[in-house]
């Protein structure tokens, strides 16, 4: 799809995350021979997290090459409900507090700090996180081991990341983008596995909240910006 329609649609690959040194070759091969523009990865890797010393040589490499990764949680096996799913629960609220976890995760592990130009999309408008996040400074400010990898406040670092715009609310949204900016929310969707009326686009086009230039900056040019289309 991507070689046919290069104007339409840009690719991200999937990684063997179990094996650190196979994902960056891989992620060589996607980006550089397949001309794909980095990968979707889980928010955990068979039970371990993106922090642990064996992952930053791939946060190294992504960086490097210029591939943007992007978390997207499993709605299945997650932190909420590990056994059984009682109301949809895990889909609905399970994954966007993996999103809040992944979104700690990198900015308490030092991750953003060690690979500064590291490019990073987290879905479902990054779930709570913007709305803890005053939670995540003042635990910064009273605990000793939050503040072992950081030396500035996590708020600080909540502009470096992207976000898709999937927040399923419009008051959601709007605090999103008054918090992270404009230029860092880009257009989800959760297709095929969400069902849309209308589509996204025409929900982003028709939320009132939002100005001309946001709409605009969401729907294509901050994708443009991100991808190098």
């Amino acid at each position: 799809m991507t070689r046919h329609w290069p104007g339409r649609f840009a690719g991200l690959a999937t990684l063997p995350l179990q094996d650190v040194r196979a994902a960056i070759d891989e992620l060589e091969r996607a980006v550089n021979v397949l001309g794909l523009k980095g990968a979707e990865l889980d928010t955990v890797v068979n039970g371990a997290t993106w922090d642990e010393p064996q992952f930053r040589p791939l946060f190294k490499a992504a960086e490097d090459m210029g591939a943007m990764l992007f978390f997207h949680p499993q709605p299945q096996h997650n932190l909420l409900f590990k056994d059984t799913d009682r109301f949809g629960v895990a889909n609905s609220i399970g994954v966007i507090v993996e999103d809040a976890l992944i979104v700690a995760t990198l900015i308490f592990g030092g991750i953003l700090d060690a690979c500064p130009d590291l490019k990073v999309c987290i879905a479902h408008g990054g779930g709570p996180a913007c709305f803890g996040m005053g939670r995540l400074d003042h635990g910064w400010q009273v605990r000793a081991e939050a503040r072992r990898h950081i030396q500035k406040p996590p708020s600080t670092y909540q502009r470096r990341l992207y976000y898709d715009c999937v927040t399923d609310s419009e008051a959601g949204l709007r605090f999103l983008l008054d918090h992270v900016g404009a230029d860092r929310v880009v257009l989800g969707s959760d297709w095929p596995f969400v069902g849309w009326h209308p589509s996204p686009v025409a929900w982003v086009q028709g939320l009132r909240s939002l100005t001309p230039e946001e709409k605009n900056k969401i729907l294509w040019q901050n994708l443009e910006k991100l991808l190098g289309l």
